[in-house]
């Protein structure tokens, strides 16, 4: 099985002042996935320009190198699954 660090880094497309984007970014903290996903705030214009090349339009968003989910429960969901992975 590949070494964390080798996987694809996830990339978390959200807004600081947003409810929804805040239970994710909590969501990630308090299951120390802070290493495997980079957080990208779409108040700035690279991390929005991203967002858009990859189809979004609603935060928050996680991008996992293939596709965007979008949605806080999709995107908890997609982390979830992330977990169960490094658990096997």
């Amino acid at each position: 099985m590949p070494a964390a660090a080798e996987a694809p880094r996830l990339e978390l497309f959200h807004q600081l002042e947003e409810p929804r984007s805040a239970r994710v970014r909590r969501w990630v903290m308090d299951h120390d996935l802070l290493e495997q996903v980079r957080f990208r705030n779409v108040l700035y214009p690279e991390a929005a320009a991203d967002f858009a090349a990859r189809g979004g339009s609603d935060t928050p968003a996680l991008w996992d190198g293939q596709r965007l989910f979008s949605g806080a429960e999709l995107v908890i969901a997609r982390l979830q699954a992330v977990l169960d992975l490094g658990r096997s």
